[in-house]
Order: C-alpha cells, then structure tokens, then sequence
C-alpha cells in the first residue's frame, strides 16, 4: 500500500527561509528602481511632491494654531478665576398674609457657615451692591454703582491695582471711610488713575476718601459684576447705604481648580439647608466654562485639519496624474521586465513604491516646514506657542495613505499591461 510522504520539517523550513530572502531581494530591487525612476524625472516629481509639502505643512501649522488659540482662550478665561465660585440667590420669594414679597436673601451666617464647613477655601468676600451719585469737589456728579466687598475681594476676583492700593484688614475693621475706583471712573472723573488717588468724593453727605484705583486682569465687556463706573468700598461701610445685612452674591475661591465643581455643590446644599425649601442659589464656576471652550477649540482644531487634509486630497490627484503619465512613458521597460519573469504583483508593487516613495518625501519636507515655524517663533521672539509633535506622525502617515490610495490605479494598470504588446510599443 502506497503511503504519502510529508515534506520534513527542515526542507519546509529552507523553503520558507528562501522565500523570505526572494522576497527581500525583490522589495530591495523594487526600491532601487523607485529612486533611479526619481532621479532620471527629478523636475516632475519635485513640481508633484509640492502638493505634499503644502499639505503636510498645513496640517502641522493647523494644529499648533488651534492649540495656541485653545491655549489663549483658556489663559485668557482662567484669569477671571479658575477656582472661584460665586453664590447667588436666584429666587424663591414668601408672599405673606399680607401679600408682601419677602426675599430669602444670604447672609453672612451664611458665608461663615460655609467657610466653617467647606474645606479648601483660600479666600471669600462677601458682596453688597447699591446705585449711588457721588459728588466730586468741584461740584460735578455721577451715576456709580456701588460694591461693599472685603478686603479679600481682590485675591478672589485677581484684581489689579494700578495706582495706590487697596483697603485692607484694618481699614475694615475701623470701618474707614475709603474707596477704590474702577479705572475708567477714575479717568472720566480725574484724568487718570494718578490723579485720582487721594481725592475726596461725597455719596449720601458721607465723606470717602480714595485710596487706589483698580482694573480687572481681563476686560469682561459687562458680563461680570463690575461695570466702569463701579466704586468698591469696605463691606461695613456698605451697610451704611444699603441699610441691610442681606448679600447679592457671595464669592469664595478654592485652593485648586480640582476641588471647584465639589465645593460648589457643597456649598449650595449648606446654603440651601439654612434657608426656606423653595430658595434657589446657584453656583457659578468658571470650570464648566473651560471644559466648553476646550471642546469648541478642539472641534474646531478638527475643522481645520479637515480643510487641510483637502490640499492632501488634492495633491494626491497630482501624483496619481503623474504615475499615470510615468506609466505611459515606461511601457517598454514594463514588456523587458516581464519578459526577463517580472511577475505582476511585482510590477505593482514597483509602481505603487513609487507612488509611496513620491508622497512619503513631501510629507517629511512639508513636516519638517510646518515643525520649523514655530520653533523659529519659539525661539527668535518671546511667544512660546506650542509646537505640535503629535500632528507629525498624523501627517506622515496620512501621507503614506494617500501614496497608497492614489498609486494603486496606475500601479494596477502597469501590472496588467499585455507583455507583447508592450515589447511591440514605440
């Protein structure tokens, strides 16, 4: 009975060891001929590479500018107070018997309950507001809105002071009789914010003396709760024009951004458990704020680089043309290398190294284009934008992608070229 022999394991693996070593021959054949094929066409190829350096470069540069924006809108808000938190009352009035509207308004049991209580606060203020006309020396008036805040009022909210200072502990304390003014207050009344120190102004006959002038790390354009003709006195002062102990807003600042979105709520549930069940105080952070211009910036990161990725597209048009026309002018060398037992998964896998070869070598130069902006910024003027490291290897294999794509067709079509017509083309 006959028996069928199986190859031993050593012949196996010599033959698999051989194929591997064709194959290697054959890649390393195949690369050779990509280069000579680019150098006998250097001006073609350089005029189809240029796509590729545009688009690879506009994909780096399109990065490092969405995150230099992301980065300045987020610095830019963090400097109104990424770890404060501003308590107001929102509603939920009692109607008495007698149909008068009693507001649940907070107060500074309020304030030192939480700051009892709530762990991490750094810093808080207390806040009154009322509308008042002062009066100037020489007679003139003006509509202000008046602050009644602490002395800690200007860590919470990073206020800055541009000439004298600002009331402290002991001018709180002593109750005294001073104000700081908002900068274009001070230059609508004074000229400038110099001037205006030490000046006296009168609201209500009472007598203040202005011992600084201030403005806010960024312009907020009204949307916070300084406007420019606001006037900031010390909160016990306040109380003298208000006639009240019930707070507009509270503000506390936290030790770190991380312990912002807790606390507020912490605060809210103690705020609220001392007061009627149908008031409302909400909380506002800046963190929610952040979190959705960090998600805007990076959709629109996303936009752009899709805007980009059209000049790639584009560019691989301009290779795929060029192969096509490579193709047509190396048909006879095509017949002589299948004549001599090309194969053709060879002869595709020539031209679509090529294609590779062509697109791969824009996106380093555009690459290194794109990378070589803002190093130069980094390094010859003062701004330190970022540099995006991780859109670099995003364009480099986006430009393999569109070497691939956009060389199978002529690769495919040299592969099924007819090898005796070929050897018969003129």
């Amino acid at each position: 009975m006959a028996t069928t022999s199986t190859p031993k394991p050593e012949t196996r693996t010599f033959d698999s060891t051989l194929e591997s070593a064709h194959t290697t021959m054959v890649f390393g054949e195949v690369c050779s001929l990509a280069i000579d094929s680019f150098r006998a066409g250097k001006a073609r190829f350089l005029l189809t590479m240029l796509g590729m350096v545009i688009g690879s470069a506009s994909i780096i540069l399109v990065v490092v500018v969405g995150q230099t924006g992301r980065d300045y809108a987020i610095q830019t808000i963090s400097s109104l107070g990424p770890n404060k938190i501003e308590m107001q009352y929102s509603g939920g009035s009692f109607i008495g018997p007698d149909s008068t509207t009693t507001p649940d308004n907070m107060t500074r049991g309020d304030m030192q309950a939480v700051v009892d209580t709530v762990p991490g606060i750094i810093a808080y203020s207390p806040m009154l507001e009322d509308h008042e006309r002062l009066s100037v020396g020489d007679g003139a008036t003006k509509d202000t809105m008046l602050l009644g805040v602490s002395p800690q009022y200007k860590e919470v909210r990073g206020l800055v002071v541009l000439a004298g200072r600002f009331f402290d502990e002991q001018d709180a304390a002593a109750h005294a009789k001073v104000a700081v003014l908002n900068e274009p207050l001070a230059d609508e009344l004074y000229g400038s914010a110099q001037a205006a120190v030490n000046q006296d102004i009168t609201i209500r006959t009472i007598p203040l003396r202005i011992i600084g002038v201030f403005k806010e790390s960024i312009p907020t354009y009204g949307i916070s709760e300084i406007s420019d003709e606001t006037l900031l006195i010390p909160y016990e002062v306040a109380r003298y024009f208000t006639g009240t102990d019930y707070l507009k807003e509270i503000f506390f600042r936290m030790q770190d951004s991380s312990m912002v979105a807790p606390a507020a709520k912490e605060i809210t549930d103690l705020i609220s458990s001392r007061h009627r069940p149908n008031s409302v105080y909400r909380p506002m952070t800046l963190t929610g704020i952040l979190d959705t211009m960090s998600k805007v910036t990076d959709d629109l990161e996303w936009v752009l680089l899709l805007a980009a990725s059209i000049t790639l597209v584009v560019s691989g048009v301009g290779i795929m043309n060029s192969m096509l026309a490579n193709v047509q002018a190396r048909i006879r060398e095509i017949g002589i290398r299948k004549a001599l037992g090309a194969t053709r998964r060879e002869i595709r896998l020539q031209f679509l190294t090529e294609s590779v070869f062509l697109s791969l070598s824009g996106g380093v130069v555009g690459t290194l284009l794109g990378l070589a902006v803002p190093l130069s910024v980094r390094w010859l003027t003062p701004y330190k934008i970022p540099i995006g490291w991780q859109a670099a290897p995003i364009a480099l294999a986006t430009s393999v992608l569109v070497g691939v794509i956009f060389g199978t067709v002529p690769a495919n079509r040299a592969a099924r070229l007819d090898p005796v017509e070929t050897l018969k083309y003129e």
